[in-house]
């Protein structure tokens, strides 16, 4: 870590359940301010988990959170909220029976800054134009890429300056997964804002990140750059779908075959 970077967000030892089932175990991860850092791992391994239990939607059993070097364990989520801090679920979560602006408005309920509402109101709309001709249609009409144009947007309208996203490319075709990801690097870069990310999509997650953690049955087991997490030997196997095969005593790496 550089001397010039803040850590915003850090988790020590969080321990989560749901009932007598432990999701997440001694969980120790950290966010630099102004990077993206991704949590990689299968299905059930505890990633979305680990951003419940940030945003305070569900309670951890042990350990700390601090945001902004605050203590916000076990804080009511819209105080989270407020201290600026924004979730993403996965399956987006828009209000079906609202419509697009009434959404957006929704993401502003703890602002008090009507000309900031405003401005914050026509920068999502420049970042996703199709909600700006869509903004008097109701959500639940929108299709799912559409719909998570509009949970970012909303998340955004917050005035966040960290974002928790979950697996933002679940349901969407590769072409919409990549314009969402070319959304979030704009706002990172333009805005500033921080974002953890959570991502099946380990591939796509790499390339977007500065750092990343691995998840396996609750517990981060590997943590690095995401430039040198694209060159472990687990991470291409596992993760990128890749398999080594010698030739020659060279190490090549090639796409395992996959069945559709």
């Amino acid at each position: 870590m550089s001397a010039e970077a803040t850590v915003v967000l850090k988790l020590s030892n969080v321990e989560s359940a749901y009932g007598p089932i432990r999701a997440i175990r001694g969980v120790s991860l950290q966010v630099i301010r102004g990077q993206i850092a991704t949590v990689l791992g299968s299905n059930g391994a505890g990633k979305s988990t680990i951003l419940k239990t940030i945003s305070g939607i569900i309670d951890p059993r042990k350990g700390s959170i601090q945001f902004k070097d605050e203590d916000i364990t076990a804080r009511d989520p819209a105080l989270i909220v407020q201290r600026g801090l924004s979730h993403v679920p996965e399956g987006r979560e828009v209000f079906p029976l609202l419509s697009v602006h009434d959404n957006l408005v929704m993401g502003a309920y703890t602002r008090k800054d009507r000309d900031g509402v405003a401005r914050d109101m026509q920068s999502v709309y420049g970042y996703f134009p199709i909600l700006k001709e869509r903004a008097a249609q109701d959500a639940g009409l929108l299709s799912g890429g559409q719909q998570q144009m509009l949970a970012i947007s909303r998340a955004l309208m917050a005035a966040p300056e960290l974002i928790l996203l979950d697996e933002p490319s679940l349901g969407l075709s590769p072409r919409l997964t990549r314009e969402i990801f070319e959304i979030v690097i704009r706002i990172n870069r333009e805005r500033g804002t921080t974002f953890l990310l959570v991502e099946q999509n380990a591939n796509m997650a790499l390339n977007v990140a500065d750092f990343g953690y691995v998840l396996e049955n609750g517990r981060i087991v590997m943590e690095d750059t995401c430039e040198r997490l694209r060159e472990k030997e687990d991470i291409k196997e596992f993760y990128l779908g890749m398999k080594e095969t010698g030739v020659r005593g060279e190490r090549r790496w090639k796409k395992k075959k996959t069945w559709r």
